[in-house]
């Protein structure tokens, strides 16, 4: 977003933050994306020691979707609410 802003300096904060969200949007959802598929083989394991594994690979899911959402979502509203005062 800073560098979107050094960029474009006469551009609205709320558009540089969308367009730099929108920026990001394809390689968060491309890594997520592909450490779930990595992930997938321990969700439906139904061998020897799966009952190990399994809570493990809960977790983990449940990290790469939060920090998915925290990173496409809630970072943006944050900067957004922290450097508006400053940019006005």
């Amino acid at each position: 977003i800073d560098e979107m802003r050094a960029k474009f300096p006469d551009v609205e904060l709320k558009e540089v933050i969308k367009n730099a969200t929108l920026l990001r949007l394809r390689p968060v959802l491309m890594t997520a994306s592909t450490a779930l598929l990595g992930i997938l083989p321990l969700l439906f394991a139904t061998g020897v020691g799966s009952e190990i594994h399994y809570p493990l690979a809960i977790v983990v899911t449940g990290g790469i979707i939060s920090s998915t959402f925290l990173t496409l979502m809630i970072l943006p509203s944050a900067y957004w609410l922290f450097y508006r005062k400053k940019i006005s």
